[in-house]
């Protein structure tokens, strides 16, 4: 069983899970892919390799965990934290500790074993968005759960052990020190102006536009004033919404296409670079529908991070963001 232990100096919460430590590796020393799709877990055909799934988009004549598939949500095999048990908070002396109850699932998002987000259709991006959208809801249901985290891995650099193009989805039982240090100065913002913060962000760069990459009628895609890492991008909604999963199936689409694109520059400007995707969504376990706003932050990996960053949790980036846009406006 995972468990969750509370650095009492920083009030974070680690998780320490040593089953991951039996995750297999498919990335070879020099970064090449040893995967086929004949031995890839998440290629169509192997399906007997994953957990069973606990959503699909496939084929009506297909049946569950055999091709025919799409797109597939599946437990990840070797979880972070793990649904089933209770949480049992306790104390070690003076420190805190629970079990590591949680969830932590897979968005196969393709069948296919090579393609990237920007090579997919629009509509398959779209499904995409629509299917971690659909597994919040479910999840938010389970009340041990405070906070969901979506991310995506790309890439040995970023972090992925398989290369076959995938999202996590983890339910954490705590709210995360970094997400209510976000909420709090957001809320702060709102008690001063009574605007949220977001919000204004975007009002801003909509009339400077020097960091603004691209928008559409609903979405903008923005450089942030101070950038943690070279080329970081943030994908705001235009309209003030708090939770990703209380966004209209009918603006997915334009989300889709914005998004795809944004992956296409990176992906022209800087070679195909590792890259982390994360949603920061609202937490669960408070009020925040007047001052937060959900986005999406893409950070290619292009730097590493060392002592300064690890020590002060401040940042030495290389490439200012007006820079970034312009680079990134060429390779469209």
């Amino acid at each position: 069983m995972p468990e969750l232990r509370k650095d009492p100096v920083t009030g974070t919460w680690v998780i320490l899970s040593p089953e991951r430590n039996i995750r297999p590796l498919f990335y070879l020393e020099e970064g090449e892919n040893e995967l086929t799709p004949e031995n890839c877990p998440f290629c169509e055909g192997n399906e007997s390799m994953t957990p069973p799934e606990i959503y699909a988009l496939r084929d009506k004549r297909s049946k569950a965990n055999q091709p025919g598939w799409q797109l597939r949500v599946i437990p990840n095999k070797y979880p972070a934290l793990r649904v089933e048990g209770h949480l049992d908070k306790r104390g070690e002396g003076f420190y805190d500790k629970m079990n590591g109850i949680g969830a932590h699932e897979v968005v196969i998002e393709t069948a296919s074993h090579s393609k990237g987000m920007d090579e997919l259709e629009v509509e398959q991006v779209r499904n995409i968005f629509l299917t971690f959208k659909r597994r919040i809801l479910d999840l938010k249901r389970d009340i041990r759960f405070k906070y969901i985290q979506v991310f995506k891995n790309h890439g040995r650099m970023g972090g992925a052990t398989i290369p076959h193009s995938h999202l996590q989805i983890v339910a954490l039982p705590v709210v995360p020190v970094r997400v209510k240090e976000r909420l709090r100065h957001a809320e702060a913002h709102f008690k001063a102006k009574d605007r949220c913060i977001f919000c204004d962000i975007i009002h801003h760069e909509q009339e400077l536009h020097k960091r603004v990459l691209s928008e559409n009628s609903d979405y903008i895609v923005i450089s942030p004033f101070a950038p943690k890492l070279p080329f970081e991008l943030v994908l705001y909604p235009k309209s003030h919404a708090s939770s990703f999963e209380e966004a209209e199936d009918s603006i997915m689409h334009s989300l889709a296409a914005v998004f795809r694109d944004t992956i296409g520059r990176i992906n022209k400007a800087l070679e195909h670079p590792a890259y982390n995707l994360m949603l920061h969504n609202s937490s669960f376990d408070r009020d925040c529908k007047d001052y937060f706003h959900w986005h999406l932050e893409i950070a290619p990996i292009i730097t590493g991070t060392g002592g300064f960053e690890l020590g002060t949790h401040s940042y030495i980036n290389p490439t200012p963001p007006e820079e970034a846009v312009e680079i990134l406006k060429l390779s469209s």
